[in-house]
């Protein structure tokens, strides 16, 4: 079966800039950004939702983008990890929580994991042990056990809290 559905445009602003992109209809989320808007640290692990590995922020909530059609995303303001550093490349204080913690051991899962830490936080400012389980249950990492990630997450917690205003 051919599919010869036209390419349509999509509207949509990606870390506080907007761009107008042709795209198939049917093209997902996670190959906007990767394949069109080169933003490489979204991950695309299982492509069906079970990973975590895509997540990033759509509309404020923490999203697998591999389940997305790009056309849904139209109008959508979207974060992606590349969006979270300062404009003079610092890192935002849960990726320093996550380094500081040794959180990070491969390296795949961990854009995914501190996109939801951020909707979390951004929900929970301080999470109970089981509001962070809960919140990062659809991200898996097959490397660091999860303590370590946990232990990210109260950090950032407490960072995020000394500097208000860094919360996206």
């Amino acid at each position: 079966m051919e599919n010869n559905q036209k390419n349509i445009l999509v509207q949509v602003t990606v870390n506080n800039k907007t761009y107008s992109i042709q795209i198939h209809p049917e093209k997902r989320l996670v190959d906007l950004l990767r394949d069109e808007l080169h933003l490489l640290g979204t991950k695309e692990g299982c492509g069906i939702g079970e990973c975590g590995a895509c997540t990033i922020l759509f509309n404020g909530r923490a999203v697998a983008s591999c389940t997305i059609p790009a056309g849904a995303a139209e109008g959508a303001e979207i974060v992606t990890i590349e969006g979270l550093k300062g404009d003079d490349g610092t890192l935002h204080p849960i990726q320093q929580a996550y380094i500081d913690a040794g959180a990070v051991q491969c390296g795949f899962c961990t854009p995914g994991m501190i996109m939801s830490t951020l909707a979390l936080l951004n929900e929970y400012p301080d999470p109970t042990e089981e509001q962070i389980r809960l919140g990062l249950s659809g991200n898996l990492c097959r490397c660091t056990g999860y303590h370590q990630i946990f232990e990210a997450v109260k950090s950032a917690a407490k960072s995020m809290d000394v500097k208000k205003g860094i919360k996206l």
